[in-house]
C-alpha cells in the first residue's frame, strides 16, 4: 500500500496587514488562489493528499472555493485550529487569537500519518522546493526533519519590512532560527530579532525559513507533551503568548531527539504581505506561465 505524502497548509490566520484573507485573494488569469499553485506544484512533486488547517467558521467557504476545484487531484481532508484544544485547568482570559504555528500542526494528529510538508496558505513558494522536499522524504531518514532555506535575496518586497527566520546551520544542518524583521535598507539586508537582540546585516545569500518544514508524524507526540508545559510557563498571561514551531524545532535539536537538514532552493518567494505586494505577484504568475512553468488554466 502506498503511503501518503501530504501537504499541510496553515491557513488559519487572518491577513491583517493586507485586510482580509490573502488565502482566498484570486492571482491567478482564471481565478487561481496562491493555495491553487502550492497544491499544483505539490501534486508533480508526488504529494498525494493535503490537509488544509482552518478555523471551524471558515470552513464552508474553503471547501466552497479551494476543497471542490482539487479534489479531483489530490486527497483532500480539514482539520480546526480551536482556541478551546487546550490542556485542562488554564483559563486564558481575553485570548482572541489563535495559540500559534505548533498548536495548529498539533491539530492534524490523527489526519497525518507518516512524511508531511508543512507551509503557509498565503505565501508563493516556486515549485523547485517542493521538488527538494519530496526529494528529502524519498531519502528516508526517521531521525532528520529538514527546512527549506531560502536565499534571503529572493524572499524580499520593495514595500517594508518581513519577518523571516534566518538560519544558523553547521555542515548543512540547523543550529538556531532567530526569527526577524527582515528589511533592504540602502542595499543592506538587515535583519531585527524580534526578540529584541542587535539587528545585524546579512548576506542576500544566507538562508531564511519560509516556514516550509519537512517533517515526520512522530513531532505530534512531542509537540502535545510540550503543550502542557508552554500553558504551565505562561499560566500569569496567557492572552498573547504563542507556541510556535521554530521555537518547538529548536528545542528539539536541543534536547537532541532530531536533527534538521537545511536543504536550499533556487525557488523565489512571492506573496501578499502589504497590499501593494498584488500586482508583482499577478505579473511573476504571468511571466511563468509565459515560461511554461504553469498552465493558463491550472485546473482544466
Amino acid at each position: 500500500m502506498k503511503k501518503d505524502l501530504t501537504l499541510v497548509i496553515m491557513a488559519a490566520g487572518m491577513g491583517s496587514r493586507f485586510g482580509g484573507l490573502k488565502q482566498i485573494e484570486p492571482v491567478g488569469p482564471n481565478g487561481e488562489f496562491i493555495i491553487d499553485y502550492s497544491i499544483y506544484d505539490a501534486v508533480r512533486a508526488g504529494f498525494n493528499k493535503v490537509v488544509f488547517i482552518i478555523k471551524e467558521e471558515n470552513f464552508e467557504i474553503f471547501k466552497e472555493t479551494i476543497g471542490k476545484r482539487v479534489e479531483k487531484q489530490i486527497a483532500v481532508d480539514y482539520v480546526f485550529q480551536k482556541q478551546t484544544d487546550i490542556p485542562k485547568g488554564y483559563d486564558p482570559k481575553d485570548r482572541t487569537k489563535p495559540w500559534g504555528t505548533s498548536h495548529a500542526i498539533l491539530s492534524c494528529k490523527g489526519k497525518v500519518k507518516g512524511n508531511f510538508l508543512v507551509l503557509n496558505a498565503d505565501d508563493f513558494y516556486g515549485s523547485d522546493s517542493f521538488m527538494q522536499a519530496s526529494k528529502f522524504f524519498s531519502e528516508n531518514h526517521p531521525n532528520e526533519y529538514a527546512i527549506i532555506g531560502y536565499k534571503i535575496k529572493n524572499t524580499l518586497t520593495e514595500n517594508g519590512a518581513v519577518k523571516r527566520g534566518v538560519c544558523e546551520a553547521e555542515n548543512g544542518y540547523l543550529t538556531k532560527l532567530i526569527e526577524s524583521s527582515v528589511e533592504n535598507k540602502e542595499g543592506h539586508i538587515i535583519a531585527s530579532p524580534l526578540d529584541g537582540r542587535e539587528p545585524f546585516e546579512i548576506g542576500g545569500d544566507d538562508p531564511v525559513s519560509m516556514n516550509m518544514f519537512c517533517f515526520r508524524d512522530n513531532i505530534f507526540d512531542y509537540l502535545d507533551k510540550h503543550l502542557v508545559e508552554f500553558f504551565e510557563k505562561n499560566k500569569e498571561d496567557l492572552s498573547k503568548c504563542e507556541y510556535l514551531i521554530p521555537d518547538s524545532v529548536y528545542n528539539m535539536i536541543t534536547e537532541g531527539i532530531v536533527k534538521v537538514k537545511v536543504i536550499p532552493t533556487t525557488a523565489k518567494w512571492q506573496g501578499i504581505t502589504y497590499k501593494e505586494d498584488k500586482e508583482k505577484l499577478v505579473n511573476e504568475i504571468e511571466e511563468l506561465i509565459k515560461k511554461g512553468e504553469y498552465p493558463q488554466s491550472l485546473w482544466k
